[in-house]
């Protein structure tokens, strides 16, 4: 099977919608409230499928437009690694170094200057440091973070690749 770009495209769509339908699936479901740093994640995710959609749909010719779409997803995606590795750094802290409760997002939204809420939500709090959700051993973060950088990966081989293969 030859992985063409929009076929790609597609795959990222796929996971995105899946990573998101699952959030939503604990979130709804299951009762597992979302910390700022579990949102932050999500915004990451769906900036790659949004950003993969948008290439899907257009289907460039030109490699730079490829690459451009690329890029793109990889910078939002790689958000999400970034965030989720936060995340599972801060569940792996001694309890006395956890950072205490703050307020809630909406209050943060409501109330500070957006580059404060990114500093005080990036900082994380210690709600983000508690494990609520473990599959195999592994808290959520974890999980989070393994399917982010797989994505990720994806993302770089999309970047990264040799578009100039003849066409049969």
């Amino acid at each position: 099977m030859r992985w063409n770009y929009r076929l790609v495209s597609a795959l990222l769509v796929l996971t995105s919608i899946i990573g998101i339908s699952f959030a939503l699936y604990l979130e709804h479901v299951q009762g597992l409230e979302p910390c700022p740093l579990c949102i932050f994640q999500r915004i990451g995710l769906i900036g790659m499928g949004f950003i993969a959609l948008i290439a899907f749909i257009h289907n460039p010719i030109s490699n730079g437009f490829k690459r451009f779409y690329a890029l793109l997803a990889t910078l939002s995606i790689g958000w999400s690694v970034g965030v989720a590795a936060r995340h599972v750094w801060l569940q792996n802290l001694p309890p006395d170094q956890v950072p205490s409760c703050g307020p809630g997002l909406d209050y943060l939204v409501d109330a500070l200057p957006m580059k404060t809420v990114l500093q005080q939500v990036l900082s994380g709090s210690g709600e983000c440091a508690m494990v609520d959700w473990t599959f195999l051993g592994q808290s959520l973060p974890v999980w989070s973070l393994l399917y982010f950088s797989l994505i990720l990966l994806i993302c770089l081989w999309q970047l990264f690749r040799n578009y100039n293969v003849l066409k049969k």
